[in-house]
């Protein structure tokens, strides 16, 4: 019997921290990406929902965004923090992640289903309220969840295929229930040509919502309870002072690596989000798509679910990590951004065009084969940071370091539908739209933040990413240091 594949090790047996992580954990840590791509999936239609559907103003929506990701900036890291230094019977992560459970599937379901007849102002403190409470319940799940797949293993390959694992799993989940969505819930019907519009509709997704949201933490949670005993041990005697906390914190921030893995990851799930919100305005309104043609915005995505892992596999035998984000985010903000660009400048197809769909899915198709390849990578590049942090300090704090990323998956939808609903707002967006009926200067807009500002946001991640200096050579001689101070620790424990 072996650790990697069966059975918990022996109180007695040395774990071998470079240990290749088991297919069936990479799964099962990979099924809580379940419940992100459900809030994922109702993050397509949140702003759309409450501004075209209910009639809060664009800017009232972003506004709750924005108190939102307020919160989660103070709450993210206290929750990392709390996370690292947690002991229970059932570890430092699985009690966070199976609390969570309930709190976030309460908070979807009575997001999309409002008290009917009140005010603009009533239903934008019924946004901000249920909106907080999901983020919040998102932080107790997203942190440990995070936290416990960079302690699987110390190994500078391995660790990218557990998050490989999870990234997959969510692109995939989020495709499939992005096209029920789409198909199943939202179909166009003859009062509804823009399904979306549907307000009746929402009360399915919004119980379909809450049951996936359980399912998926409970399965993630209860299945790899068996790899605790594979987790680092921490100290846990010194008692928790905030002026230590602060002093993690500012050590983290002295991290050029570290700030330059949060500064691409944040731009890169920001600008995702925006995209997220105002391309399904482009789609309906400038390129006039009925609900089921949005399909195809999801089905371009999925050969780069399929293709990730063995390109990133292929990638990373003749790239470093840093070079791989450079070089996939540059190659995917190009192509996405450049069916809207050309339609500013008129050298799009016509909506009518036999070529029109082609025109402007094909890039995304393109984009999105090596998204994923970035988003993984980043991911990798945090747990290498979380060693180097360990060497410089004597502290494990996955915890901490990953709350930037629980705050990056949350600033999909935050940043996204803060920017995005003052860009509406800015840019003349009508309350009851109506196809074909935008003025030319609200369709410039548009375009614009699905073109240009897309662009420059991922230009400003790629910027970020070449102060990153942990490469496999550094990452070797960090390891190296820490098994030899380890060991050391553990002789002289007894």
């Amino acid at each position: 019997m072996t650790e990697e594949n069966d059975g918990a090790p022996r109180a007695d047996q040395p774990i071998n921290r470079r240990r290749k992580v088991p297919v069936r954990t990479k799964l099962l840590f990979a099924s809580g990406t379940l419940q992100e791509a459900t809030v994922t999936a109702g993050g397509i239609v949140t702003v759309l929902f409450y501004n075209q559907v209910l009639g809060v103003s664009p800017a009232l929506v972003g506004t709750a965004f924005l108190i939102v990701s307020i919160v989660d900036a103070i709450s993210d890291p206290a929750i990392g923090t709390l996370s690292d230094r947690f002991s229970s019977r059932w570890g430092r992560r699985h009690p966070f992640m199976f609390v969570s459970a309930l709190p976030i599937a309460i908070a979807f379901y009575f997001l999309y289903q409002p008290v009917e007849g009140l005010s603009e102002t009533g239903y934008f403190i019924w946004l901000t309220v249920f909106l907080l409470f999901l983020r919040l319940g998102q932080t107790f799940y997203l942190i440990p969840h995070d936290a416990l797949g960079a302690e699987l293993t110390d190994d500078y390959t391995e660790r990218t295929s557990v998050f490989g694992y999870n990234a997959v799993a969510q692109m995939i989940l989020s495709m499939v229930l992005a096209m029920l969505l789409y198909y199943v819930i939202f179909p166009s019907t003859p009062d509804y040509e823009n399904g979306l519009l549907n307000q009746p509709q929402y009360v399915i997704m919004a119980s379909v919502g809450f049951v996936t949201i359980i399912f998926s933490i409970l399965l993630c949670t209860l299945g790899t309870l068996d790899q605790i005993p594979y987790l680092h041990k921490v100290d846990l005697s010194k008692k928790f002072v905030i002026k230590d906390y602060f002093g993690e914190l500012a050590t983290l921030l002295r991290n050029p690596s570290y700030v330059s893995a949060c500064l691409s990851l944040l731009t890169t799930y920001a600008g995702l989000g925006i995209l997220g919100i105002v391309s399904t305005y482009a789609y309906v309104y400038v390129y006039e798509l009925a609900t089921e043609q949005l399909i195809w915005a999801t089905v371009a995505k999925i050969p780069g679910a399929i293709v990730a892992l063995p390109l990133l596999w292929w990638i990373s035998k003749r790239m470093d990590k840093k070079n791989i984000v450079i070089m996939s985010l540059l190659a995917m903000s190009v192509l996405i951004s450049s069916p809207h660009i050309l339609k500013m400048l008129g050298f799009f197809p016509a909506n009518d065009s036999p070529y029109f769909l082609y025109a402007l899915f094909g890039p995304l198709l393109l984009g999105f084969m090596i998204f994923a390849v970035s988003v993984i990578v980043i991911d990798s590049q945090l747990v290498d940071v979380a060693d180097e942090h360990e060497l410089q300090t004597g502290a494990r704090s996955e915890g901490v370091i990953f709350s930037v990323r629980s705050f990056g998956n949350k600033a999909t939808a935050g940043v996204g539908g803060f920017v995005a609903g003052f860009g509406l707002e800015y840019i003349g967006f009508p309350e009851n739209a109506e196809v074909g009926g935008l003025a030319p200067e609200t369709v410039t807009g548009l375009l614009f933040m699905n073109g240009p500002l897309y662009l420059m946001i991922y230009l400003l991640a790629v910027f970020s990413m070449t102060f990153y200096r942990i490469d496999k050579k550094r990452h070797a001689e960090i390891l190296k240091e820490l098994e030899a101070r380890r060991e050391a620790a553990s002789s002289a424990g007894g």
